[in-house]
């Protein structure tokens, strides 16, 4: 099959099964496809994985990169033949016992983890979860590394040094923190009351750190701050560009949250979410598990081109070599097996 030359576009979507459709095909073919989102449902092993990656980067040139959420714990979408990863919070137990050793078992976490994704084709892991564990939110719980924002910053900056080693990418989620609204965004419009300085304060205290350590990517959450902003962070150029740009100095590239999610709603329907995200300076925009919805999108983006497709470059997975037969990861392995 010869690859169609097509720059990429401002969405990323999913696809059915463990292998291509007909009418995945044609979804990854259209101008507006910028990047592909795979789910536990899109993988029975690893031989099958790394076809169904294959198959998908036959189709275009440049490449569409392909990601994934594999933060760990209840968050792992891939599992027999890769290594079980702990939930993120056994990261902050650590390092409340020692600091050093948490360092070390989140960086070898995130090594192990990026290296067994780039052997299967995967550019770049929706993760590490910055959100501050208040205790408050659910749908985060354990995903949290800790409720010290000292500490999510050093071992989230960790994470994403850890990926980088592997040669894969990290987004860092959900910006500038889902952790103290108690509502589920996938289910409800989640709001957070708190004053902005406070959220400054805490929450966005480890994206300094995490963005120094070479973060590639950030994804907004579906959350209303009512003292900041009127519309969800990934609605708001204010949270977006003032903040998470102007004053944090992000360059790298913001995704946002599936759109399919109840948090999205505020904007309307997909077409309306997604003209929403982008003009708040998303750079890209997902919507996962709505074939239909997303033919919708995507005809609804019909000549939005990437602005800057030299940023999704950077989330491309780096080196040919399958890091799994190097010293470095047996040697994270072990670490990882010592500490936690």
């Amino acid at each position: 099959m010869r690859k169609v030359r097509l720059p990429p576009g401002p969405a990323v979507i999913d696809v059915v099964g463990t292998a291509l459709t007909d009418d995945d095909r044609k979804r990854l073919g259209h101008p507006a496809t910028g990047a592909v989102i795979l789910f536990a449902r899109n993988y029975e092993n690893p031989e099958q994985l790394g076809a169904l990656v294959d198959e998908i980067k036959r189709l275009r040139e440049p490449e569409l990169p392909v990601c994934v959420d594999h933060e760990g714990g209840r968050v792992q979408r891939f599992r027999e033949g890769f290594t079980a990863l702990p939930p993120m919070r056994k990261l902050g137990q650590l390092w409340d016992r020692s600091r050093e050793e948490g360092r070390a078992a989140a960086h070898a976490l995130a090594y192990v983890a990026g290296a067994e994704l780039a052997a299967h084709g995967i550019d770049f892991s929706f993760a590490p979860v910055l959100d501050l564990d208040y205790g408050a939110s659910a749908v985060i719980g354990d995903r949290a590394l800790h409720f010290d924002p000292t500490a999510v910053g050093a071992l989230g900056a960790e994470i994403v040094r850890g990926f980088a080693a592997a040669g894969t990418a990290a987004v860092a989620k959900h910006f500038p923190g889902h952790g103290f609204a108690t509502a589920d965004s996938h289910t409800d419009v989640a709001r957070d009351e708190r004053e902005t300085k406070e959220i400054f304060r805490k929450d966005l205290a480890p994206y300094a750190a995490v963005i120094a350590a070479g973060l590639a990517g950030v994804m907004p959450a579906h959350v209303i701050y009512p003292k900041a902003h009127p519309e969800p962070a990934g609605y708001s150029s204010y949270w977006l560009e003032e903040v998470l740009r102007g004053k944090l100095g992000f360059e790298g590239l913001v995704f946002s949250d599936d759109l399919s999610m109840a948090g999205a709603s505020t904007a309307g329907g997909l077409p309306e979410r997604a003209r929403a995200a982008l003009a708040a300076g998303c750079d890209m925009v997902l919507l996962c598990n709505d074939p239909p919805g997303q033919e919708a999108l995507l005809a609804s983006l019909e000549g939005v081109s990437l602005k800057n497709p030299e940023k999704l470059d950077r989330m491309r997975k780096q080196g040919g070599r399958d890091l799994r037969k190097s010293v470095a990861y047996r040697e994270a392995q072990e670490t990882l097996g010592a500490l936690l």
